[in-house]
C-alpha cells in the first residue's frame, strides 16, 4: 500500500501544479488579428459598365464596411418597403449604384486599371454618400 501512495501522491501534485500553472499562471493566447476588418457587403446584383471603347464589362461589387458599420439597419421600420427584387437591404444602395455604374474605366483587363477604378470609386463614395467604407472590391469582372 505505501509503495502505491509513494507513486500516486506526486503523480496528482504534478497534475495540480499543471492545472494552476494552465489555468492561473500561464499568460492567455494572443488573438489573431483578423485579416478583414469590418462586415463584407456584396451587391446582389452585377453591374453592366458601358466602357470608352465600344466595350462593356459586368462587374460584382463588393464592400468593406468600416468596423461598428452594418448593411441594414439595426431596427426595421414597421411598414417599411421591400427593396425591388435583386437589390439588397442597404439603404443607399442606389446611389452606391450610380457612383459605379457613372465611373468609366479605359482598362478593366489589368490590374491596374482596376486597382485606378476601386480607388475612383471609394472616393466618390466617401464624398456621396454616408456609407462607412474603406474598400472597394471587385469580385468578378468580364469584359467584352
Amino acid at each position: 500500500m505505501k509503495g502505491k501512495l509513494k507513486f500516486i501522491v506526486p503523480l496528482v501534485l504534478l497534475l495540480v501544479l499543471g492545472g494552476v500553472y494552465k489555468f492561473v499562471l500561464a499568460k492567455p493566447a494572443a488573438v489573431a488579428k483578423p485579416k478583414v476588418e469590418g462586415e463584407v457587403y456584396v451587391l446582389p446584383k452585377d453591374f453592366l459598365v458601358n466602357l470608352t471603347d465600344g466595350k462593356f464589362a459586368k462587374l460584382g461589387v463588393g464592400l468593406v464596411f468600416d468596423e461598428g458599420f452594418a448593411a441594414a439597419p439595426a431596427k426595421a421600420e414597421e411598414g417599411a418597403a421591400a427593396p425591388p427584387t435583386g437589390y439588397g437591404v442597404l439603404p443607399q444602395e442606389a446611389v452606391v449604384r450610380d457612383i459605379v455604374t457613372d465611373e468609366s474605366a479605359a482598362d478593366l483587363t489589368s490590374r491596374k486599371g482596376r486597382e485606378d477604378i476601386k480607388t475612383k470609386i471609394l472616393k466618390r463614395l466617401k464624398l456621396q454618400t454616408d456609407v462607412k467604407v474603406h474598400e472597394v472590391l471587385l469580385t468578378d469582372v468580364a469584359v467584352q
